[in-house]
């Protein structure tokens, strides 16, 4: 390989193996095995959330019968490709909980490598390999990096693509392996998830608006780049053709469509969307840490010349924007998994800048590695998805302990409860229980859920779980002035607590737990008010 800075004969600048350098495939297993080694106590984990509630559902099902449409679970049209990954590596390794999440290992690496790779083609190898840390140690994607959601085989894809496509040198016409390479990655991307198309698009329009205003040479290359990057729209119509052909619906359910599509077109709802991305952006988890030295750095003068050009900024800076704007309106639930893909950009624009301003700049990246590797524990003061950082280890464990009581204290019990529990009592692949239990579903937990049930419905014990993690009454709370909009276009509620749902539903407390911040209890209609709730008073 060329070292850094060489010029080929043609002109570009081949600045992704720079001299000094491992080769990627030597790297790739070193960064499995940092990922595996650290989240080796999650590898065992039984399923969790949309896991268990579609995904897994979803490959099980291709796994044991070669359909690629969900049949023991209801089809919302997602693309096939980690449901057709994750079976042919069980196959392989085996159907338990820990060959998935070694998979997931595996495509968190390449993800990383992917990340490693661009930082040495828009700036250096110091750079890059900070960034990549620092992603790695990212809350969110940490957790990510072993679930089985379809959001981190989608952000592996679009950032190797990204690795291609980035930076562009213009005028230089794309050869046709970097086209058809770029355009193959991101169908890829698509086909893990359908989302994962915006940022093709994205930059496809942006050059087919160059191509309308640049000189005759400048239009080739943009039209080349625009037939490219609108090419992973085919295998994804492709795929929705085939999902109607087998079910009648193009999209999904009707209210899967209704709930991530068009209930979202409200305008109130999308700037309330486009402010909680870009806290997600900028703030969550401890990122205000690295973008505030960011923003503190550029009022310095530059100590160092900058080793991102202003061009493969704005192109960053581009790809970031796409995903902000496109998950402000795509998606019912604000989830911060489906900004995967530009979390690594965020953090190598922020260290570029440390690069560039600071002498010292070596000073916020320890910073920030210290307040990421916080936020894997620490709870930030305002609501959010458990998955956002280890607070679904918390739920899993607390869920485990309370399904292996019930199915001992109380067989043949039915049980009352909500998703995600009503799927881990009933589904034993999911790694919950052996045999299934009867369930009686509910939407959630609200007081008014519980006060209105139907006096027939059938159930005679009760799983109660927090579905998200909220500071506890008093404590601060930075989310409290947002709720009332929360309420009306998240989704956000009110869960009753034990006790309340107790006196609704005319039931007693046997048994609850908690851990930091996250409960479970276990309700038995008609018990004895006196020795049930001395039982279970206090939180254990």
């Amino acid at each position: 390989m060329r070292a850094s800075g060489s010029i080929p004969a043609d002109g570009r600048v081949d600045r992704s193996a720079p001299a000094g350098t491992l080769p990627l495939w030597r790297l790739y297993p070193l960064f499995f095995a940092a990922i595996y080694l650290s989240h080796l106590t999650l590898l065992r984990l039984p399923y969790y959330w949309d896991e268990a509630g579609y995904y897994l559902p979803a490959a099980w099902d291709f796994f044991r019968t070669g359909s690629l449409i969900p049949q023991s679970t209801l089809t919302n049209a997602h693309p096939p490709l980690p449901s057709v990954l994750l079976a042919a590596w069980w196959h392989l390794y085996g159907f338990v909980p820990s060959g998935t999440r070694t998979l997931v290992c595996l495509v968190a690496a390449a993800a990383l490598l992917a990340v490693y790779r661009i930082g040495c083609r828009v700036a250096t190898p110091a750079v890059a390999a900070v960034t990549t840390l620092l992603t790695a140690l990212y809350p969110i994607w940490f957790a990510q990096s072993t679930l089985a959601h379809a959001d981190i085989f989608a952000a592996a894809f679009t950032l190797w693509a990204l690795a291609g496509y980035l930076p562009q040198q213009e005028p230089l016409p794309p050869t046709p392996r970097e086209l058809t390479t770029v355009a193959t990655l991101f169908a890829l991307a698509a086909l893990s998830k359908e989302t994962a198309i915006v940022t093709p698009a994205g930059l496809a329009a942006l050059h087919l608006a160059q191509m309308l205003r640049g000189n005759a040479q400048r239009r080739t290359v943009h039209l080349r780049w625009v037939i490219a990057l609108a090419a992973p729209v085919f295998p994804l119509a492709a795929w929705y053709a085939y999902h109607h052909a087998h079910t009648g619906f193009y999209f999904g359910n009707p209210q899967f469509l209704r709930y991530n599509a068009t209930a979202n077109l409200d305008p109130l709802r999308v700037l309330l969307s486009l402010w909680h991305r870009a806290l997600h952006l900028t703030a969550h988890m401890n990122l205000f840490v690295a973008t505030g030295c960011a923003a503190l750095a550029v009022t310095r003068p530059s100590v160092r010349a900058a080793v991102v050009s202003r061009s493969a900024r704005t192109q960053l800076l581009l790809v970031v924007a796409i995903h902000w704007i496109a998950f402000s309106v795509l998606g019912g639930a604000l989830l911060t998994r489906y900004l995967l893909a530009a979390y690594p950009l965020v953090l190598l624009l922020c260290v570029a800048a440390w690069h560039q301003h600071l002498r010292r700049w070596w000073l916020p990246a320890l910073l920030t590695a210290t307040a990421f590797v916080a936020g894997l524990w620490l709870n930030p003061p305002y609501s959010f998805a458990p998955e956002d950082n280890l607070t679904y280890r918390d739920m899993v464990v607390l869920h485990q302990q309370a399904v292996e009581r019930l199915t001992h204290q109380f067989p043949g019990a039915t049980v009352l409860t909500a998703w995600p529990a009503s799927s881990e009592l009933t589904r034993p692949e999911l790694g919950y229980l052996q045999h299934p239990v009867a369930v009686t579903p509910v939407q959630d937990f609200q007081p008014q859920t519980l006060a209105t049930l139907p006096a027939t419905t059938a159930y005679d014990t009760v799983l109660l779980f927090s579905m998200k993690w909220s500071p506890a009454p008093g404590a601060l709370n930075l989310g409290h002035a947002n709720e009332a909009n929360d309420v009306r276009y998240f989704d956000f509620h009110h869960d009753a607590t034990p006790d309340q749902a107790a006196q609704l539903l005319h039931a007693t407390v046997v048994w609850q737990a908690q851990r930091h911040g996250e409960w479970v209890a276990i309700l038995r209609k008609d018990a004895q008010p006196s020795a049930g709730n001395a039982a279970g008073s206090a939180l254990r």
